[in-house]
């Protein structure tokens, strides 16, 4: 996704006699887009773009809505993760085994498939685990952004750490990427995927036909990528005192 995310305004439409609560986010889009996620119904509509056609267009997926919405509130709740000593987590697409050893202060450390957490009475392991994975995921992500950034002629971008809920990149008009730290848990391939989504937009801030030419010229299988990402995002752990992961793939 590409540029600044405005503040989102809260609205209403009624759709089958239902009143349906919906988010509304302009930018310096060209079309208008309807997501459904564990939030509800959100809008991202170009900055022109009047409420009258807005509507409209919701009304016109009205029956898409309703269902989507129906399916969201039948999911039973997402279980926390409880991060316990022999916990196992798929961190790129690889088995990786949590030992807790609650002594001594608060660290982590890295050893190969293992990841060793020392939890203490202020800093518990599901703490402790995020910011292991939150140091991982920045070294990973610049390394793939440098990786992957020569190809389009440019420098390395700027990377920012998000935490976003329904987005798992963004690029802003200075050139600036941040991607989502939950990404870790995805394959290589898929992570790889978003990288590249998010760096075609130094080309192009948009998604034009010239934009996803450039994703293509980037990541050949983009499509089946992006697809194991929204099927994979449903999945991903929530680990305690953590945002859920996010509703809406790039």
């Amino acid at each position: 996704m590409s540029g600044k995310t405005p503040a989102e305004a809260g609205h209403s439409i009624v759709l089958a006699g239902q009143s349906i609560a919906y988010r509304l986010r302009r930018s310096q889009r060209r079309t208008i887009g309807l997501t459904i996620d564990q939030h509800g119904l959100r809008i991202a509509a170009p900055l022109r773009a009047r409420h009258g056609d807005i509507e409209t267009l919701i009304r016109r997926h009205a029956q898409w809505v309703l269902d989507k919405l129906a399916a969201w509130q039948a999911r039973p709740p997402q279980e926390r993760l409880t991060i316990n000593d022999g916990t196992v987590l798929s961190i790129l697409g690889r088995a990786l085994t949590i030992t807790v050893t609650p002594i001594g202060r608060a660290r982590w450390q890295w050893l190969g498939d293992r990841l060793h957490l020392w939890p203490t009475a202020t800093t518990d392991a599901a703490d402790l685990l995020e910011k292991a994975l939150r140091e991982r995921a920045r070294d990973l992500f610049n390394e793939r952004l440098a990786h992957y950034a020569p190809a389009l002629g440019v420098t390395s971008p700027p990377l920012r750490l998000s935490s976003a809920r329904t987005r798992w990149g963004s690029c802003n008009r200075q050139g600036s990427i941040a991607l989502n730290w939950r990404l870790i848990f995805m394959p290589l391939p898929v992570v790889d995927y978003v990288v590249c989504h998010e760096l075609a937009h130094l080309r192009e801030m948009n998604h034009s036909p010239r934009f996803w030419a450039v994703v293509e010229d980037l990541c050949p299988d983009w499509r089946q990528r992006r697809q194991e990402l929204r099927e994979l995002g449903r999945q991903l752990p929530l680990i305690a005192g953590n945002l859920p992961p996010p509703g809406q793939a790039t």
